[in-house]
């Protein structure tokens, strides 16, 4: 399983009339921090669009918890529990700077051709990127 957390920072441009960050941001806060995990691993969407491959989102859920507001300083918790193959899932935890858990989400994306608008496999050096983290348990022989 990976895991990874980005930081950033609630500006004003994000709030709504109550002060809170408005719900449709949320879907935005997730696409930061699956870019920033690819990013971790030494890719990126840019790097996969120019190999041919586009990641569509097919889902996108949200359940909200507390309130982020402006100034707040959010950890992005970012998760891809599952190997891909022709589609990819993120889990996502957000946590304001007291470590309350505020909201949590999950995108499910495809992989797709870019020339054909087809589904298609994960690009091997993306999967050869992420092997270690979904490494098998090995059997323990018993004698």
């Amino acid at each position: 399983m990976l895991v990874h957390e980005t930081q950033i920072r609630i500006n004003y441009a994000d709030t709504d009339q109550m002060g809170f960050v408005y719900y449709g941001h949320y879907a935005k806060f997730y696409e930061i921090g699956r870019t920033e995990a690819l990013r971790s691993l030494g890719m990126s969407y840019k790097e996969m669009e120019a190999d041919g491959v586009m990641l569509p989102v097919l889902e996108n859920f949200s359940k909200y918890i507390k309130p982020a507001k402006y100034d707040d300083m959010i950890t992005i918790r970012t998760k891809l529990i599952e190997k891909p193959t022709v589609k990819i899932q993120f889990e996502y935890e957000l946590f304001n700077q007291e470590g309350e858990l505020l909201n949590t989400g999950k995108t499910k994306l495809a992989f797709m051709s870019k020339s054909t608008y087809k589904p298609c496999r994960a690009p091997q050096r993306f999967m050869e990127v992420i092997a270690p983290y979904f490494v098998e348990p090995t059997a323990k022989k018993v004698d």
